[in-house]
C-alpha cells in the first residue's frame, strides 16, 4: 500500500494528469521524499513505484526549500534529479540536500546525457544514482532498499567508531582521574576495587587515596559523595586531590577534616549535598594507626599470627559527621593498634547495602566481616580477596550491585603477602 503528498514552495497551477492517490500506507512503509518540479518526471517515478510492489509513502517537493519543510525522522530515502535545468550547480543542489537529509539515504535521478553527474553524486556522498531512461519499477525499488541498507550500515560504522574513540578517550581520562597510590615501602601491598553504579559511567561518587609521607607514615583515605550522578563524581575527584595535597603539605587527623569539610561546602552545588569520609594514618613503625571516622562505615582489619588469621571491623565508638552536615564538627580520634603482619581494608557502604536474599535484610558490616572470615579460610588475599568478596555479596543480592563501590587494601607482611 502507498501515500502520496505534495510540497511546493508557491503555490503553482495544474500539472496535467497525475497518479491516483493510493490507500493509506502501514507503518513499515518507506517513507521517500522525491524532490522534482517537472510533472512528468514526478508522474513516471509515482507509476514505477505503483508497479514495483514496494511498499511506501511518497512525499513529493518542488525544490530544496519545499523539501527542508517536509522532510521529517521518519524519512528514509531522498530522490533528486539532477538532470533538470536550473542556474544552481547540480552537485551544489546534491550537498545541499545532503546536508538537510541527515539520516536519510539520498538516490539521484540523472538524464540519459548526464551520467557522469550520477558518478560523481556518488562520489559526492548520494548512496547511488540512475539514469531515467533506463530505470523501471522493480530496479528503482531495489536502489531504494539498497541505499537505506547502505545507509543504515554507514551508520551503524559511524557509531562504532565513535564508541571506540569514546572507550579510548574514557580508558585515558580514567588513568588521569583515579589515583595512583604514593608508596615507597617494599613491604606494603596496595590493591583497589572501583566500579561506579550507574550504567556506562566513568567515575561515581565514591573516591579514594593512599599516600607514604617522607617520615614513613601512611594515610588511607576512602569517601563516598551522596547521590550517583557526573556532579558527584566531579565533586569526589576535586575532594581526593585536595586530600592529597593537603597530605603532602604535612596536615593530618582532625584538622585536615576540617579544610576538607570548608573545601566540600565551597565546591558543591547544593547544600544539601554531604560526603561521608573515613581517613586512616598509620605509623612510621606500621605496627599503630589513627583512625577517623566522618560518617563511613570502619574498616576491616585481619591481623596474621602464624596460621591463625583474625578478622574485626574497627571500633565505630568515636566517630563525627559526614562532611558538609554540622558547621565546627568535631573528628574524634581512634587509636588502633595493627601488629607484625595485618592487612586493613577499607570499602564504601556500596559493599554493604546489597540485600542478603529476596527479603529486605542488608548485608552490613557484620555479614561483610563473616564474608572476610569465610575467605581468609579459603587463603584469599590481596586482589583475590576483593574480588572473593565482592562476587559474594552480588551473589547474596541476586543481581549485581547498583550503588557506587569502592575498595580499598593495604596489607603489610615480612614474607610478602602474595596476591591470589
Amino acid at each position: 500500500m502507498s501515500t502520496i503528498s505534495h510540497s511546493h514552495s508557491q503555490p503553482s497551477p495544474s500539472r496535467g494528469p497525475r497518479a491516483p492517490k493510493a490507500a493509506q500506507g502501514t507503518e513499515d512503509a518507506i517513507e521517500v521524499l522525491l524532490i522534482d518540479d517537472d510533472p512528468e518526471d514526478v508522474l513516471l517515478v509515482e507509476r514505477m513505484l505503483a508497479e514495483s510492489g514496494l511498499e511506501f509513502q511518497l512525499v513529493l517537493a518542488d525544490d530544496l526549500e519545499a523539501a527542508r519543510r517536509t522532510l521529517t525522522r521518519r524519512t528514509q530515502c531522498v530522490i533528486i534529479d539532477l538532470s533538470v535545468p536550473d542556474d544552481h550547480d547540480p552537485l551544489e543542489q546534491l550537498r545541499e540536500t545532503l546536508a538537510i537529509a541527515d539520516r536519510a539515504a539520498v538516490v539521484v535521478l540523472t538524464g540519459y546525457h548526464d551520467a557522469h553527474l550520477g558518478v560523481r553524486a556518488v562520489a559526492a556522498g548520494a548512496a547511488d544514482y540512475l539514469v531515467k531512461q533506463e530505470v523501471d519499477g522493480p530496479l528503482l525499488a531495489r536502489a531504494i532498499r539498497y541505499s537505506i541498507e547502505r545507509k543504515r550500515a554507514e551508520e551503524t560504522e559511524r557509531r562504532l567508531v565513535e564508541a571506540r574513540i569514546l572507550g579510548r578517550e574514557n580508558a585515558r581520562l580514567e588513568r588521569g582521574l583515579l589515583p595512583v597510590p604514593l608508596i615507597d615501602d617494599p613491604g606494603l601491598r596496595h590493591h583497589t576495587r572501583y566500579r561506579p553504579g550507574r550504567r556506562r559511567a566513568l567515575l561515581g561518587g565514591d573516591f579514594y587515596d593512599t599516600v607514604q609521607s617522607a617520615n614513613g607514615a601512611v594515610h588511607l583515605m576512602i569517601g563516598d559523595v551522596c547521590g550517583h550522578g557526573p556532579d558527584e563524581a566531579a565533586l569526589g575527584v576535586q575532594l581526593r586531590m585536595a586530600w592529597r595535597t593537603l597530605v603532602l603539605a604535612g596536615h593530618t587527623g582532625e584538622q585536615l577534616l576540617g579544610t576538607l569539610d570548608t573545601v566540600l561546602g565551597h565546591e558543591r552545588r547544593s547544600e544539601e549535598i554531604f560526603t561521608t569520609l573515613c581517613m586512616v594514618t598509620i605509623a612510621p613503625s606500621l605496627r599503630t594507626a589513627r583512625l577517623h571516622l566522618a560518617g563511613h562505615p570502619a574498616p576491616l582489619l585481619f591481623r596474621e599470627d602464624g596460621e591463625e588469621s583474625e578478622v574485626v571491623a574497627l571500633p565505630e565508638y568515636a566517630h563525627g559527621p559526614a562532611l558538609g552536615l554540622v558547621p565546627g564538627a568535631e573528628w574524634p580520634t581512634t587509636e588502633v593498634e595493627l601488629g607484625e603482619s595485618w592487612s586493613l581494608m577499607l570499602y564504601t557502604d556500596g559493599l554493604i547495602e546489597g540485600r542478603v536474599g529476596p527479603g529486605p535484610e542488608r548485608l552490613g558490616t557484620e555479614g561483610l566481616v563473616e564474608l572476610a572470615r569465610w575467605a581468609r579460610r579459603r587463603g584469599r588475599s590481596g586482589r583475590g580477596l576483593i574480588d572473593a568478596l565482592v562476587h559474594k555479596v552480588e551473589d547474596l543480592n541476586g543481581d549485581a550491585l547498583t550503588d557506587d563501590l569502592a575498595v580499598l587494601l593495604l596489607s603489610r607482611d615480612s614474607a610478602a603477602d602474595p596476591e591470589v
